[in-house]
C-alpha cells in the first residue's frame, strides 16, 4: 500500500513539473474546456480544450515581470520589462 502511494505521489510530482514548463498551454486548455462546456456541453468542452491548447492562455505560473517606462530626450515614451 505504501509503495502505491509513493508511486502515485512521484507521478503527480513529475506531472506538475511538465505542467509548469508548458504553463500557457495548460491554462489555455482549462479556460477553453470550461467555457466550451458552459456553452455547448461535453462536445463544446472537447472543442474548447483543443482550441485553447492551440491558442494558449495566460501564463499564471511564471514570475511576475514589471514594466518600467520613461520618456527619452526626444519626448518618446520607452518601456522595458524588468
Amino acid at each position: 500500500m505504501r509503495i502505491t502511494i509513493k508511486a502515485g505521489l512521484l507521478a503527480l510530482a513529475l506531472a506538475s513539473i511538465s505542467a509548469t514548463a508548458q504553463a500557457g498551454t495548460v491554462e489555455g486548455v482549462a479556460i477553453g474546456a470550461g467555457s466550451g462546456a458552459v456553452i455547448a456541453g461535453p462536445p463544446g468542452a472537447v472543442v474548447g480544450g483543443v482550441i485553447g491548447a492551440v491558442v494558449g492562455g495566460p501564463n499564471i505560473v511564471s514570475h511576475r515581470k514589471y514594466r518600467h517606462c520613461w520618456t527619452n530626450r526626444s519626448g518618446y515614451r520607452r518601456c522595458a520589462w524588468r
